[in-house]
């Protein structure tokens, strides 16, 4: 998609990859330290080694202190921090760790739709009941506890709902959870012992005014010792998205609140099978959770790369809700954070028995139709689920601006088109 790595997070992992760059003069003082201090910590001072299980021990420390500072100083612990293969990989170890039962008593998990086709392809495999809740699409996909309560007890009379998962930011919907929801979320997880997953990954991706990202374990804390000593959650992070969009080294963590030792013990287990998180992945967590201070050496330049990743980010989410929203037929939501808008479109009758004379779903027949023409790839909206009888598709607001300028005028004018041919 075009976006340059950041200096200072590649500097220190070709340091760690290659340690005698560490004699090199062109590479600041401080990614030196950084590279160093990991270094230290692998086995066998090498990055090629195995670790231990549950992640590098002062890796977790770094990921501990970090969540501390980022929620205003609520204590946080290494023993509660597992280091993963990207957030993905600890979202999948812990639904297998919750999932048991047969027929009635079987683990359901509630999901939003539209939802990350991780959850539900996991579950499937996982042989777990997908509990589906809707989105607000009318209220900018926010999450409403009426639509949680209505889930859940229809869920009741055949599985037993354990698991609640929410992702904020939301992927594919973009929007960003207010902090009245999360409490809202986290009371009824307690009321009916609902074990909460959150999947924020998208964190530092949010753009729209007025929105502002709240951690659940934050705000677990600061409703008091009534909730936070009881309400067991899990949260994930990774090092893919945000502003480093380093996606290919695999590095995430979780940290988990609240788990009965026990469990703990089941889940070190569990980790243990897999052997260890990618190390290079690991190192990049490090960097990320640990960035250059603002005394140290590269922390201009780290935070001038930084700021303009976010702030295209947003300005490319303002165009393409502009643009969409000007085209007879597609309705946009503000893209109040993460990386995506999905967009809802009117479609004709006729196209709607054309794609069923082809065996496709709608918006599937809309996005085929749309990449041969144009070579444009989008999601449709079937893959991630949605109310019956409407369609949508997912785009990244990845591309570079103008790259992302034609884009929008090309599937503005396929939309017309297409529109058009089937009215």
């Amino acid at each position: 998609m075009g976006q340059k790595p950041i200096t200072f997070l590649r500097q220190v992992l070709a340091m760690c990859a290659y340690p005698e760059l560490l004699k090199d003069s062109a590479f600041p003082d401080d990614a030196k330290q950084r590279a160093r201090r990991i270094l230290e910590a692998c086995g066998g001072q090498s990055i090629g080694a195995y670790s231990a299980s549950q992640g590098i021990e002062c890796i977790r420390q770094d990921v501990a202190r970090y969540i501390e500072k980022r929620d205003g100083g609520i204590p946080s612990s290494p023993d509660n921090i597992f280091l993963s293969t990207g957030a993905s990989d600890a979202i999948v170890t812990m639904l297998k760790l919750m999932v048991s039962g047969e027929g009635r008593t079987r683990t359901g998990v509630m999901i939003s739709i539209p939802q990350y086709p991780l959850y539900s392809a996991t579950l499937a495999e996982l042989g777990a009941v997908q509990i589906y809740y809707y989105l607000d699409e009318g209220k900018c996909w926010s999450l409403d506890v009426a639509e949680l309560r209505r889930s859940l007890q229809a869920a009741r009379e055949h599985c037993n709902p354990r698991v609640l998962c929410i992702i904020n930011p939301g992927n594919p919907t973009g929007q960003v959870q207010s902090r009245q929801c999360i409490e809202d979320v986290i009371r009824l997880a307690k009321e009916e012992r609902l074990f909460l997953m959150a999947d924020e990954v998208y964190q530092d991706n949010v753009y729209a005014e007025g929105c502002k990202f709240h951690s659940f374990k934050k705000v677990l804390f600061e409703m008091g010792p009534e909730y936070s000593s009881t309400v067991e959650l899990a949260s994930f992070h990774s090092t893919s998205k945000c502003y480093m969009g380093e996606c290919g080294f695999r590095g995430g963590y979780m940290e988990v609140v609240n788990m009965d030792p026990e469990v703990k013990v089941q889940l070190l287990k569990l980790v243990s099978v897999r052997l260890c998180p990618p190390v290079p992945g690991q190192a990049l967590l490090d960097l990320v959770v640990n960035p250059p201070q603002p005394d140290e050496p590269s922390y201009n330049t780290f935070m001038k790369e930084r700021t303009a990743v976010l702030d295209a980010l947003a300005e490319k989410a303002r165009m393409t809700e502009e643009m969409f929203n000007a085209v007879p037929g597609i309705t946009c939501n503000p893209v109040q954070g993460a990386m995506y808008t999905f967009p809802r479109i009117t479609l004709p009758q006729r196209a709607m028995d054309k794609a069923k004379e082809e065996g496709l779903v709608p918006d599937m027949y809309y996005c085929m139709r749309l990449l041969e023409e144009e070579g444009i790839c989008l999601v449709p909206g079937s893959g991630f689920g949605q109310r019956e009888g409407t369609f949508h598709f997912r785009m990244t607001i990845l591309p570079p601006t103008e790259k992302l300028k034609i884009v929008l005028q090309k599937i503005s004018a396929f939309h017309q088109r297409f529109s058009q041919e089937f009215s």
